[in-house]
């Protein structure tokens, strides 16, 4: 997965937002600034994909969610990147 398909996902885990509010989201948790290109680029992927979803809106912003199938696909990926840090972490303990 790639780190912008992640970021998404991970912003939209807690709800509803549409590109600014998620751009926002993103650099407050992650420290990291996607631009409107990385952003609508992994977006469009992530709609292909069926992970998220165009929620109605009156407002000329568009927001998303998450789909069923995107939660369970970031929930197998955060334990396949726990399992990677839990390693790392036990190694950086035992190495000088």
């Amino acid at each position: 997965m790639t780190e912008p398909t992640l970021l998404v996902l991970a912003s939209l885990a807690d709800g509803e937002k549409h590109g600014y509010a998620m751009m926002e989201d993103i650099q407050r948790f992650a420290g990291v600034r996607l631009g409107p290109g990385t952003l609508y680029g992994a977006i469009t992927r992530l709609e292909q994909r069926g992970w998220i979803e165009a929620v109605e809106s009156e407002d000329r912003r568009r927001p998303y969610r998450m789909s069923p199938a995107g939660r369970e696909y970031l929930k197998d990926q955060v334990a396949g990147l726990d399992k990677v840090l839990q390693t790392a972490m036990r190694r950086l303990e035992h190495s000088v």
